[in-house]
Formats: C-alpha cells, structure tokens, sequence
C-alpha cells in the first residue's frame, strides 16, 4: 500500500491547529473530558467525578464547549455535558501510546536488567 502524502497546512490553518493542542494541554480539561468518556454528566457530578472546584469545572466546560469537545444540553434545571466528537480520546490514545514507547524506551536504557 503507497505512502499517504501528508497535506502542507497553511500558516491559519496551523494556528488552529495549535489552538486545539493549547486547549488540550490544560490537565483540569483532560480530567474532565476523562470523567464525561463514560456518558454524559452534570456540573456538579463533574465536580464530584474530577475533584475539581465548581467554578473551575464551569470555566474549563466553557474553554471546551468553545472549541466544540463537549456539548451541552438542559435537562431541567442543570445541564448536561457530553463529548462532543469521541475522536478526541483517538487522539489522547495516541498521545498515551507515544508516552509509554517512550517509557519503556527511558527504562531499557537506564535498566538494562528489566
């Protein structure tokens, strides 16, 4: 099978690219994105499942909903957030597999013996 030619982004395109990235970056918004893989949650389930203060969980929710990672819907009087597109854990499964090659590459290094 060919080799896929990677595409050349532009210069904008890159940008938002980077955005995304800087979005996940945050280890309060990857808790919370972990917390809401098992189905859709509330802020104060969220609060609860992240350990996270109520007021942090409501601006990381707003970070995340502006970049369409999660949606929101109401549901009596609280709202409910769920993932917005499940590629996003596509995407943190690459990243977890990359950290622990890397791990397991440090460990035969300095441990030969393992």
């Amino acid at each position: 099978m060919p080799k896929q030619k990677s595409k050349i982004l532009s210069a904008d395109q890159l940008a938002a690219v980077s955005r995304l990235f800087a979005v996940l970056s945050e280890a309060s918004r990857l808790a919370l994105l972990q917390a809401l893989h098992a189905g859709p949650l509330t802020v104060n389930e969220l609060v609860a499942a992240s350990g996270l203060k109520q007021a942090n969980v409501s601006k990381q929710l707003a970070i995340l909903h502006d970049h369409h990672l999660v949606k929101r819907e109401r549901d009596g009087t609280s709202i409910r957030y769920e993932i917005a597109d499940p590629m996003v854990f596509s995407l943190c499964n690459l990243v977890c597999g990359k950290m622990a090659k890397d791990a397991k590459c440090a460990v035969a290094v300095f441990h030969p013996e393992i």
